[in-house]
Order: structure tokens, then C-alpha cells, then sequence
């Protein structure tokens, strides 16, 4: 990848783009929101509440701990990592995706990574508010958001690293933030183990995304899982990776004297396993249908393995 970028000049508004934007100085709200891509934020915020549900900790009596972490993992820890990338990717994005809030214009200078700078502060900020646990969790995952961007390491150019990332980010982070804003201690382990578990399974849904574009990714360098083993096998490996661990989870309730919870779960598995077969044929396809579905099932299925846990919390488990 540096080889590429280093055959790249600095980004720069062009001349259209600063009519356009008439010479623009300062980037316009709507801009530096488009940089933050909201869309992206309901993943972590969604895992975020799994987490809160998990705990057993009545909710009225928490509404401000509550928002201050739906705040945490969504506008700043996930806006954040999308500005550094916007930031880190401005090069490519001026070729591929001209009109992008960077190569643009319209964020200029250095203002994309003045605001992933400034997010970053203020998540530290909102974690430290949250308490240390709270605050470890932020600090892992910002890291990991630099990390998957940023130089040297550029997760992202390897599959393998990158999609882990970006499923603990995503799934089992905001997760333990969510139990450990409400309880402000180390999260029960069997909060831990669902968060880890569902972040595992979370891989193989970032795969799903690598299908689009793999000969872009071919030219650019960027090692995702359909380049490195072929669109076929990249399938299965997600596939398994998605369902493997859904199978763990319902081991795990079952254990723990659970059977509505793992049977819901079950069944959702089963939903997704009668789809992967129409994705595994034709992945670059299906793959956004099974986005639409599968995954819908699966992020069903942590929603009611945090109704088990809450359970389990309750009964004093």
C-alpha cells in the first residue's frame, strides 16, 4: 500500500471543488457529520444496549449513565474511527471516491484530522466520566480505531486483523461499556464471554463487506479475506466464523440453567444456516441480502442472550 500512496500527491481541493464550495476555510456542519457517518453507529449502539440489558441493573435510576454511554460508543469511539479513516484513506478516496467530504473540499487543510483528534479527546473524556472500566474499554478501542487506519500497522490491509478489530469494536467493546457503565465494576463473566463470543461471530459479518469491491482491493493492495483465499472459500470461512460461536452462546445459556433464551437463539441460528447456502453460491451477489438478514437474525440473538444473562443476574447466578 505505501508504494501506492507514495505515487499519490497530498490531496488537495481542486480548483472546481473550492468554486464549488467557494473557497471554503472551515468545513460546514453537514460536512464533518458526513465524516462521522452516523449509519455506522447503530451497531455498537445496538451491542451497547445488549450490554445495559445484561446487567440486571434497573434502568430508570440510570438514564444518565445510559446516555452518556450511547454517546460513548456511537457519536465519538465509532465517529472517530470513521473520521481517521476518511482522514488516512484521503489519498485513495481522491481517486475512487472523488466526492467524499476530504478530497472534496469540503471538510479542507487538515480539519478531518483535526476532528478525529479532537473525538478522540472527548471520548477519553466521556470514559474517564463512566468510570475506570468504562475508560479501559474506550482506550482499547480507540486504539484499535487508530490502529486500523493510521500507519504503520493499517489493520485494515489484512483481513485477518482488520475485521477482528473491527468485530471487538463493534460487538464486544461496546458491549462490556454498556455493563460496566451501569455496574461500574468488572462485568460478570458471563457478560464477558457473550460479548467476546459475539465479537467473534461479528468477523465473518465483516467479511460480508470485503466482497464488494475485491478488485480494488486487488490493485490497492489490500490483503481482505475473498483476495487472500478466493470469493468461494472467503464465504465459508465467514459463514463458519458466524455461526460457530452462536452455538458456543447457546452452550454457555444452557449451562447455566437457561432454555427459552438458547432455544430463541437457536432458532435464529437456524434461520441463518438456511440462508448461507444462497450466499456461499454467489457471495459477491448475496452478500447485502444476507446483511439485510442473516445479520438481523444474529444481532436478534445477542439481544436475547442479554435477556438471559439479565435473568441469570436477577436469580443472583
Amino acid at each position: 500500500m505505501a508504494s501506492v500512496l507514495e505515487h499519490v500527491p497530498p490531496v488537495r481541493p481542486s480548483l472546481d471543488a473550492g468554486h464549488r464550495e467557494g473557497g471554503r476555510r472551515y468545513p460546514s456542519p453537514r460536512a464533518m457529520l458526513e465524516l462521522l457517518k452516523p449509519l455506522t453507529w447503530f451497531a455498537p449502539m445496538w451491542a451497547l444496549g445488549c450490554g445495559v440489558v445484561s446487567t440486571g441493573v434497573p434502568l430508570g435510576a440510570n438514564w444518565a449513565s445510559i446516555l452518556g454511554a450511547v454517546l460513548l460508543a456511537g457519536p465519538l469511539v465509532c465517529g472517530t474511527s470513521q473520521a481517521a479513516n476518511d482522514w488516512f484513506d484521503r489519498h485513495v478516496d481522491a481517486i475512487n471516491e472523488p466526492g467524499r467530504p476530504i478530497p472534496s473540499g469540503r471538510v479542507p487543510g487538515r480539519w478531518g484530522l483535526f476532528l478525529a483528534v479532537a473525538w478522540t479527546l472527548l471520548s477519553l473524556a466521556m470514559g474517564a466520566l463512566l468510570g475506570r472500566w468504562v475508560l479501559l474499554a474506550t482506550l482499547v478501542g480507540l486504539a484499535l480505531a487508530w490502529a486500523y487506519s493510521a500507519p504503520p500497522l493499517r489493520l485494515k490491509m489484512n483481513g485477518w486483523w482488520g475485521n477482528s478489530a473491527v468485530g471487538l469494536c463493534y460487538e464486544g467493546l461496546p458491549w462490556f461499556t454498556g455493563a460496566a457503565a451501569l455496574t461500574h465494576v468488572m462485568p460478570d463473566p458471563r457478560i464477558t464471554w457473550l460479548a467476546l463470543l459475539y465479537s467473534a461471530g461479528a468477523f465473518g459479518i465483516m467479511v460480508l463487506n470485503d466482497f464488494k469491491a475485491i478488485e480494488g482491493d486487488i490493485a490497492l493492495g489490500i490483503r481482505t479475506l475473498p483476495v487472500q483465499l478466493g470469493v468461494r472459500r472467503a464465504a465459508i470461512v465467514a459463514c463458519v466464523v458466524m455461526a460457530a460461536p452462536q452455538v458456543a452462546v447457546i452452550a454457555l445459556l444452557l449451562r447455566a440453567g437457561r432454555t427459552v433464551e438458547p432455544a430463541l437463539v437457536g432458532v435464529l441460528l437456524a434461520a441463518q444456516l438456511a440462508l448461507m447456502p444462497r450466499l456461499v453460491r454467489d457471495p459477491r451477489a448475496q452478500a447485502r441480502f444476507y446483511n439485510a438478514t442473516g445479520t438481523t437474525f444474529y444481532v436478534l440473538g445477542m439481544l436475547a442472550s442479554a435477556f438471559a444473562a439479565r435473568a441469570l443476574s436477577a436469580a443472583g447466578h
